[in-house]
């Protein structure tokens, strides 16, 4: 999709930024106040969790009613869960191949424009194909990041309001900068006279159900051979990440859950991932060795897997979705972090412990970069140990079962389900 987005978004981004430039030549500039918005996520669902201040502020600005989202169809899950507009405001594209792609693509488009959108706000760093997407809504308002000077990967000239990209501040304060773009002048950018927001933690606000609950404790109990759902730390190995260089080395994740077992005699071990993941997963549940050890791989949905969250203690991933998804429910999270930083995309709940060898080369994977590197060797991951993240684990753990023991019996089942 990479390879794509560059060999056929560059020319097409060029060509209709010069369509743009000879159009504009006719149009009268228009202030009409903006009465519906539209936001363009396609992919990363974790970063979509980051976007939830942005998509608040856009919901009091415009009404529920009036937000929209373009997502990928595999990334429609969390904006669901985010429930911050109503379901059937999400416009999905398919992404499972090109061939449903591209009439999938023009069928988003054609609802976009029959829905006359007040404002698209491109949340997309510097992809072309939402770049493409929000100049072709038909929208007259378009708010988006712009390569100033080379500032990042050229995507044309599509935008009215453009953006300078920040990389110093974190990515919720980027997207909700966007929202608040619709109040400054066309004309001003790329000045942007305005001191973001503090960030501010993300809330627990994942629903569920009792029914759902019980479902997962049903399994649970399967699955460890006990009476009541035990103590369960969870540890996301992340065994086929899309991206290579943020994985941290499976055996690191092999030795951490055989010291857990050691250290907490009474707690449970389930290593997590997707379906394709299983059969790795698998042979790290059988290199632990330990009854107290088990997968979860491909056996929850997304959905459930959420649920398990609420039940666990502690989960240890890489900086991935998983880490996102966590902070939207009561699990404390333990965040390991290399080639990205936690300074610009950590999850904002006290709840979550990134960890972050801050080696000179790195962060090397950003938005000016296309998140792309020459490094082949990540440095930044091995440096983390297995102590440091043994020890952030156990401290995390341990609040847990103090904060357990103090809560009064009738109200444990709520805060921690």
């Amino acid at each position: 999709m990479m390879q794509i987005d560059r060999w056929v978004g560059v020319p097409a981004c060029a060509l209709l930024s010069f369509a743009r430039r000879v159009v504009s030549l006719f149009e009268k500039p228009g202030n009409a106040p903006v009465k519906s918005i539209a936001f363009i996520k396609l992919a990363e669902q974790g970063s979509t969790v980051l976007a939830q201040t942005a998509l608040l502020n856009a919901v009091g600005r415009v009404g529920r009613e009036n937000v929209y989202m373009v997502v990928f169809d595999d990334n429609r899950f969390i904006v669901d869960v985010l429930d911050v507009m109503p379901h059937e405001n999400v416009i999905t594209v398919r992404s499972d191949s090109l061939l449903a792609l591209i009439p999938s693509a023009i069928s988003a488009l054609i609802r976009l424009r029959r829905l006359r959108i007040g404002a698209v706000v491109d949340l997309e760093f510097f992809a072309r194909s939402s770049a493409l997407l929000a100049y072709l809504s038909g929208s007259a308002v378009r708010v988006g990041f712009h390569a100033f000077f080379g500032e990042g990967p050229y995507r044309g000239d599509l935008m009215t309001h453009r953006v300078r990209y920040n990389p110093h501040l974190h990515t919720t304060q980027t997207f909700a900068m966007l929202v608040d773009a619709l109040d400054v002048a066309v004309e001003t950018f790329p000045r942007f006279d305005m001191v973001p927001d503090r960030p501010s933690d993300a809330p627990v606000c994942f629903q569920t159900t009792p029914a759902e609950i019980a479902e997962v404790q049903g399994f649970l109990l399967k699955l460890t051979g006990q009476l009541v759902v035990p103590p369960l730390i969870l540890l996301n190995a992340n065994a086929s990440d899309l991206l290579p260089l943020r994985r941290w080395d499976t055996m690191r994740y092999v030795e951490l859950a055989s010291r857990l077992l050691t250290r907490f005699p009474e707690a449970h071990i389930a290593f997590t991932g997707a379906r394709e993941e299983a059969p790795a997963v698998d042979r790290l549940v059988e290199k632990v060795g330990d009854s107290r050890c088990f997968s979860l791989a491909g056996k929850t949905t997304l959905r459930q897997l959420m649920v398990t969250y609420g039940l666990a203690d502690v989960l240890v991933t890489n900086d991935s979705g998983p880490a996102h998804f966590a902070s939207l429910t009561t699990i404390h999270t333990v965040t390991l972090f290399g080639p990205e930083t936690p300074l610009l995309f950590a999850a904002l709940t006290p709840r979550n412990t990134p960890i972050w060898a801050g080696l000179a080369c790195s962060p090397c994977v950003s938005a000016l970069n296309n998140r792309q590197s020459a490094c082949n060797n990540n440095s930044c991951m091995q440096r983390i140990s297995v102590d440091e993240v043994f020890n952030a684990v156990s401290e995390s753990y341990n609040k847990r079962q103090a904060d357990r023991v103090r809560l009064p019996v009738s109200t444990r089942a709520v805060a921690f389900s």
